[in-house]
């Protein structure tokens, strides 16, 4: 883009500009720097960077327990997983559906579950039906929730499917189970599955809500750790466990990406065969 061009886009600041920019940048820059000093320092005064606090992670015990607590994490997100993809697709296909009244159902459940909190919809299904088994008010209210958002997902993606993809399967005599099958899905999951897997992401991410219901998923038992510990060691539990998430989701993303890539490479080499 020329300079000319650039200029029509963007106003290059003036030297008042400029240094008005500077003096708010360094301002802020102190200002962050000055917060982060009185954090570090209140912990410090705490006694949060004591070597001692690291002391409970050497015992085998303990280490088990943080195992432990991955293990439920991972659990309860799989079957929160699968479940919110079928009952995505499920409200999606209803969605979609030709019946009014089968469309105006899902459509009053997708906005119904993807408005409740789902702080509010985990704690009310523990209390009322799952006070002796808090994983499955967990699974239930992550699968209520993101199943929702998922079928708005997967409709959005299957709409963004050129009309004319549909026109050509009816105009050949296909059924709409058969359009939706081999038309229209296989298409729209290429366009559709990064927000699917980042739904997953935040579904992973949610499974800490546990910890309200006293499910030992990571979170959970971190906190145990830190209370059964002399002095608290929050900040040793917090540099054990947020990497334990960070690692998770990272997997996570890595293994959609993989997924994502295999599948544009299987098409590519579709189209090459068909020419």
């Amino acid at each position: 883009m020329s300079t000319r061009g650039a200029s029509v886009l963007y106003d290059v600041p003036g030297p008042r500009a400029r240094t008005r920019n500077l003096i708010l940048g360094v301002a802020g820059a102190v200002g962050i720097a000055a917060l982060l000093w009185y954090i570090i320092s209140s912990l410090n005064d705490a006694g949060q960077f004591d070597s001692q606090l690291w002391s409970p992670f050497e015992y085998t015990a303990v280490q088990q327990r943080i195992v432990n607590g991955a293990l439920a994490t991972l659990k309860v997100f799989g079957l929160s997983a699968v479940g919110s993809l079928v009952l995505g697709a499920l409200l999606a296909a209803g969605r979609l559906s030709d019946h009014f009244p089968v469309r105006i159902a899902c459509t009053a459940v997708v906005q119904f579950f993807r408005a409740m909190p789902l702080i509010i919809m985990i704690f009310a299904l523990y209390q009322a039906a799952f006070g002796a088994q808090p994983m499955w008010a967990l699974v239930i209210g992550l699968s209520l929730y993101n199943g929702a958002v998922q079928a708005e997902i997967i409709r959005s993606g299957i709409n963004a499917v050129p009309r004319g993809q549909a026109e050509a399967a009816y105009a050949l005599g296909l059924r709409k189970t058969q359009v939706m099958g081999l038309i229209l899905v296989p298409q729209a999951v290429r366009s559709m599955l990064p927000a699917i897997i980042g739904q997953l992401v935040v579904t992973l991410k949610d499974t800490s809500l546990g910890y309200i219901i006293t499910y030992p998923e990571l979170l959970w038992e971190m906190k145990l750790i830190a209370s059964n510990s002399d002095g608290y060691p929050y900040i040793p539990v917090v540099l054990v466990g947020t990497p334990l998430y960070i690692l998770l989701c990272l997997a996570l993303t890595g293994l959609a990406h993989w997924i994502e890539s295999r599948g544009r490479r299987g098409a590519s080499r579709r189209s090459t065969t068909a020419a």
